[in-house]
């Protein structure tokens, strides 16, 4: 079950409920006990579980075929007859806690999660999944009922199936489990429209116990359903991905790992194409030594402001065929088909066969990857968010500068 209601359609006070309802989706509903919820699932043989993005919050159920209407009830159950019982609403807060814990020693959600919060300030997209600490520590019951009436009904809910899913029984299965949803939030309950604002801008924690630097530099692009969307998955490619211990060479395509590898500057880097509905972050994230921090800056700019002038057929037609090889083995069992059956139901209204996505990414040619690059890099605005010993990374004017080439 895919809901289009993440931490983005959160207000200050309520920020960290979609997630905070995630697991209390799990601890009993009217006609179950948590006990008896965890033991019928384990009886089938069966998996339950959820998450949360920004955008969207998915409960999901894995079983045999034959256990399907079964698992379409308990998902109906939790969903739709949470107890929210309060002394389980008590204990969750401290799991949320440790698990928020957990989160802030992971570089990477730090980074990226510092990256939202300066490039959207002051908009939904720029808080956090599991909200603040004290809001983990205040969310009542009232407000977690308050966040269903207002997000979980009909229009922005998708039941997705794939495996040993007969399509006729989900429909028929969907209308009886779920046929009574609302269509509209309950008691006049309003869903925030919180439209992202880009800001150009940094932060920087500097820390110097930590032995690299990590630091991810970004710029506003598009949604998924601009026409830059299939574009900028080719710039992503071209500028590829590295590690060091990944044993690739100078002969690389990646104009980029070529400069990092070559010179030794840093330890990984990984190209990001964060894609929202209507707007999305385009950059590099990378990790290095605290002396690279500069090399590397200099030669990633290099490489994203080349893509605007000097980005070849050649290049694009492998970036090309490395895409859909990627797009297809992503596709590589039930749970991520189901997963991507889901996101599309929600973004476009239907889903998008391979074949469709092949014709749209062999639409792409050089000349537009060089129009899309221009547009999102080419002397625009730049978010960054830099942590650890990054005190020889340059100001913000000194990166900004470098989003362009003044060449003839």
């Amino acid at each position: 079950m895919w809901i289009d209601a993440g931490s983005r359609y959160e207000t200050e006070k309520n920020n960290g409920a979609a997630h905070f309802l995630e697991h209390m989706a799990f601890k009993g509903t009217s006609k179950r006990t948590q006990r008896q919820l965890e033991e019928e699932i384990e009886n089938m043989g069966g998996h339950l579980n959820a998450y949360t993005s920004r955008e969207q919050t998915v409960y999901y159920a894995k079983v045999f075929k034959d256990d399907v209407p079964k698992a379409m009830e308990i998902l109906s159950d939790i969903l739709q007859n949470s107890l929210l019982d309060e002394g389980a609403i008590t204990r969750e807060r401290d799991v949320i806690l440790r698990e928020m814990e957990e989160v802030n020693k992971m570089q990477e959600e730090v980074i990226f999660d510092y990256l939202h919060e300066t490039a959207f300030m002051g908009t939904g997209l720029g808080r956090t999944i599991l909200g603040p600490a004290e809001n983990v520590k205040s969310l009542t019951k009232a407000d977690l009922s308050e966040y269903i009436n207002t997000h979980y009904t009909a229009p922005r809910m998708v039941v997705a199936g794939a495996g040993a899913i007969d399509h006729t029984q989900l429909t028929d299965l969907s209308e009886q489990y779920f046929g009574g949803l609302p269509t509209t939030p309950k008691d006049g309950l309003v869903v925030p429209e919180d439209k992202a604002i880009y800001t150009g801008s940094d932060v920087r924690v500097k820390n110097d116990s930590l032995g690299e630097a990590h630091v991810a530099i970004a710029f506003e692009s598009a949604g998924l359903t601009d026409p830059k969307a299939f574009p900028l998955m080719i710039m992503q490619t071209l500028l590829g991905n590295w590690d060091r211990t990944s044993g690739a060479g100078k002969n690389m395509a990646s104009k980029l790992a070529q400069s990092i590898a070559e010179r030794d500057l840093g330890h990984s880097f990984m190209t990001f194409n964060t894609c929202y509905k209507d707007t999305g972050l385009f950059g590099v994230y990378h990790v290095c030594d605290k002396y690279n921090v500069q090399d590397t800056m200099w030669y990633t700019l290099e490489c994203m402001v080349r893509l605007c002038h000097k980005t070849s057929d050649e290049e694009v037609e492998r970036a090309k065929a490395q895409l859909k090889a990627s797009m297809l083995m992503q596709l590589d069992g039930s749970s991520p088909v189901c997963e991507d059956i889901g996101r599309q139901m929600l973004t476009y209204g239907r889903r998008m066969t391979p074949a469709e996505i092949f014709a749209r990414i062999d639409a792409v040619d050089a000349a537009t990857v060089r129009a899309t690059a221009t547009a999102v890099i080419n002397d625009q605005d730049h978010a960054m968010a830099a942590v650890g010993p990054i005190q020889e990374l340059a100001d913000y004017n000194w990166h900004r500068m470098r989003t362009y080439w003044l060449r003839y």
